[in-house]
């Protein structure tokens, strides 16, 4: 990063650049410091701390792109083109140095740690609608989980293949299988879980999942905080064995990790993962449990817990790996939900972003849900616009001048990203998509999504093929 800011000074020369600079360090030096003081915190005490993560993310861009029409270093469509593609990078350059700081944390914990000196009782809790491909799969995996007090509990919700009878071959060996009808969708069946569950802490597993051996034991002792009342896993793709399947992989490393990292901070991570989701079993009760008036019930019930100003944290070293879809088709019916069901719990509860009484999670975490949400595809929409009229005008060149200039940036930071998360560097090789290809696909469903609430178009879950993958890694 220190050779590109160089490489920056000589391709853009003047001013401008070092104010962009000066800025950049500025800000994060700052959330470094907020870092630094709330850490473990209790989210309602961050009232007091005005963040301006997202007022800097959603301003400074078009502070920079005026400048450089200003002062003559672009015409105006490459100052909208740099204008646009900085909101998109912007944010995340901004969390990087305090993701960073936080593996460094992470680290230095991690050797410190001791022996717990008391593990609570878990219950494990798996959902199961037609997964006869990958339910055997799972509960094997389930069983091997290094723990000593574990129950594993699967839920068959009205499935009209095999996967009840072949859960039910698992029970002589502990497993307890529940079958009911398929009414009220995920979060009935995970309540139906919790209402068997004897375990203090409840742990939510898909059925297209494998949980790494060693990742219920770190949860635990994170639980030993008695502030925190939910963990978030670290969510891998398990079946990398096409472009699309491997753009998912980088995209959670680069896209979500980094910005759990962030959030763990502050104790007010948005979402707790389906695939691996930890919470204490009183603080379900508290809320009411899972709600079925959202498309993504994990978002859903992480902001409720969130709103009572308890903490919810992740843990890195968790590592759960999940079934990503595999065909185009598959990742348009599973992003549309996904990003439906946020826009629902963004209007749902709306009142987070007009009361200040819930903390970093009306200061940080919903601006920026927001900002992804809104006005990143937005600028990306804008992107596009600006890339046909400069092939038009011809100016195509000077396009792909500063189009080359952000690949870079994002090569640099997925390199980053992948390190702290030791996964593959192979990865960085798709990160250009994340520029231009992969991230229009994404900002496009994510607009359609929008569209589809304000239309209140009616929309169900759905079915993905599954494949099924025996390895851990394809």
């Amino acid at each position: 990063m220190f050779f590109e800011s160089l490489l920056l000074v000589f391709l853009i020369h003047g001013s401008i650049v070092w104010i962009c600079l000066a800025i950049g360090a500025i800000a994060a030096s700052y959330f470094m410091l907020i870092a630094r003081r709330t850490r473990r915190n209790r989210v309602g005490q961050s009232s007091k701390i005005v963040n301006l993560l997202p007022i800097l993310a959603g301003v400074l861009p078009f502070v920079f792109g005026y400048l450089t029409l200003y002062m003559g270093y672009f015409s105006p469509l490459l100052a909208i083109l740099s204008t646009a593609l900085t909101i998109e990078f912007f944010s995340n350059f901004l969390a990087l140095p305090l993701s960073i700081y936080h593996k460094h944390l992470e680290t230095e914990f991690s050797n410190k740690l001791k022996p717990a000196d008391h593990w609570p009782s878990v219950s494990i809790i798996v959902p199961a609608h037609n997964e006869e491909k990958v339910i055997e799969r799972c509960i094997e995996a389930l069983l091997e989980i290094d723990y000593p007090k574990k129950e594993v509990i699967v839920v068959d919700d009205g499935s009209t293949d095999r996967t009840y009878e072949l859960a039910t071959r698992y029970e002589q060996e502990g497993v307890k299988v529940f079958h009911k009808s398929n009414a009220g969708g995920k979060s009935v069946a995970l309540n139906t879980g919790t209402l068997f569950a004897k375990g203090e802490i409840i742990v939510t597993c898909d059925a297209d999942s494998l949980i790494d051996r060693n990742a219920i034991r770190k949860i635990a002792i994170r639980f030993e905080d008695p502030t925190v009342n939910a963990v978030a896993g670290n969510v891998k793709v398990l079946n990398r064995t096409n472009l699309l399947t491997r753009c998912q992989a980088l995209e959670y490393i680069v896209d979500l990790n980094i910005y759990r990292r962030v959030f763990d901070f502050f104790g007010a991570v948005p979402v707790v993962p389906g695939p691996l989701a930890a919470f204490r079993k009183s603080a379900l009760k508290e809320i009411g449990f899972y709600d079925r008036d959202t498309l993504t019930e994990d978002f859903d019930i992480t902001v409720k817990i969130l709103k009572t100003g308890k903490v919810v944290q992740a843990l890195s070293e968790a590592v759960v790996y999940s079934e990503a879809p595999a065909s185009w088709k598959d990742f348009y019916g599973q992003r549309l939900r996904w990003n439906r069901g946020t826009f629902q719990t963004l209007h749902k509860h709306s009142d987070v972003f007009r009361n200040s009484r819930f903390g970093f999670v009306h200061n940080l975490t919903f601006p920026y849900v927001l900002l992804s949400m809104l006005f990143i595809p937005l600028a990306s929409i804008v992107s596009i616009a600006v890339v046909i009229a400069a092939a038009l005008t011809g100016s195509g060149f000077q396009v792909l001048y500063v189009i080359c200039g952000f690949v870079l940036l994002q090569a640099t930071y997925s390199f980053l990203a992948i390190q702290m998360d030791n996964e593959d560097l192979k990865l960085t090789v798709y990160s250009p998509l994340f520029v231009v290809g992969y991230k229009e696909i994404r900002n496009f469903i994510k607009i359609k999504a929008l569209i589809d609430i304000l239309r209140k178009k009616e929309m169900k879950w759905g079915a993905i093929q599954r494949v099924g993958v025996k390895e851990e890694r394809a």
